[in-house]
């Protein structure tokens, strides 16, 4: 019961800032879960033994959610916008270049020269590994909610995207339980079952197959309930080359199916750290769920496939909606 009432209302919640926040705000809500699981994230490293540089990685993390903003203003921009905002545009974006160089390339360097303070010194090179670890695999992928959302109807994307992924957890968890004989990975995730992997991939298929057939009037529906403009906006990037319709079938089997690959390697990627550490949950916040890094596990590896996707093609399908 716990489980259900919690997702009834993150979801509404999660909705209306995908299409109601203005990007600053959309960042800012991303930039707290992706502090809140990093948080998570530093419980699991210090339960193996590691002594993680929390500070620096927070700094980092947190020059990198800059730098994804002004990056995704300047590049995918907002008609209409008037003289001050573009010159505020600027502003971030050039600010973002001193964040974007800091988390990539200064920042790994930082967490070694830190490091150097280590006793023993043969913990320097792990601690320093766990730290940056966090940018890639929490920083990173997150962040790149922000630039899909501020692309073209990127909030419709985005939905269908982690819908697909809520799809595919849920029916793995119930045929698994259901039917599940033969383990999909029992040394990382006993409670995993291959009927649960195939029942997840084939229900994102259908998911995905039906979305893209019907994104037009899905988008429509969306306008008559105000989550979308009534007057569509001009697509900026990637400019879109196809009339309002659907993707081809195979392009939406494509789609689904690797995105649905990507969120159960996240999830069995989690369960393998939590197993390392020897916890069940990464945390207690949301009830029925666990922690944070527990809901987003899958959505971490999903959303990089989303972006090669979006810009592969895809992205085409939605700005033209």
């Amino acid at each position: 019961m716990k489980r259900v009432l919690t997702a009834a209302i993150l979801i509404p919640i999660v909705v209306l800032a995908l299409f109601k926040a203005p990007l600053w705000l959309f960042t800012l809500l991303v930039f707290g879960v992706a502090m809140l699981a990093a948080h998570e994230y530093f419980g699991i490293v210090k339960a193996q033994g590691y002594r993680p540089f929390q500070v620096t990685s927070y700094a980092l993390l947190s020059a990198w959610f800059l730098s994804i903003f002004g990056i995704a203003i300047w590049m995918l921009g907002q008609p209409g916008d008037p003289a001050t905002t573009r010159m505020m545009r600027s502003g971030v974006f050039a600010l973002s270049w001193f964040g974007l160089p800091t988390a990539l390339v200064l920042g790994p360097l930082l967490l070694l020269i830190f490091s150097l303070s280590r006793d023993p010194l043969s913990h320097a090179l792990p601690d320093a590994a766990v730290s940056y670890m966090l940018l890639p695999y929490i920083g990173f992928t997150l962040g790149l909610m922000s630039f899909l959302r501020n692309a073209p109807n990127g909030a419709v994307y985005l939905l269908f995207l982690m819908v697909l992924v809520w799809c595919g957890d849920i029916a793995a968890y119930y045929v698994g339980r259901a039917i599940g004989r033969h383990k999909l990975a029992p040394r990382v995730s006993p409670g995993k079952s291959w009927e649960g992997a195939i029942a997840s991939v084939l229900s994102a298929a259908v998911v995905g197959v039906l979305a893209m057939y019907y994104i037009v009037p899905i988008a429509d529906g969306f306008r008559r309930v105000h989550l979308l403009d009534t007057i569509r906006a001009v697509p900026q990037y990637p400019a879109p080359i196809a009339p309002a319709k659907g993707a081809p079938l195979w392009f939406a089997v494509l789609f689904a199916i690797t995105v649905n690959v990507a969120a159960q390697l996240g999830d069995l990627v989690e369960s393998a750290l939590k197993r390392g550490a020897g916890v069940k949950d990464s945390g207690t916040l949301l009830p029925g769920h666990g922690g944070v890094l527990d809901r987003i596990d899958a959505l971490l590896f999903a959303l990089p496939v989303g972006l090669i996707f979006y810009l592969a093609g895809l992205g085409q399908y939605f700005a033209s909606v």
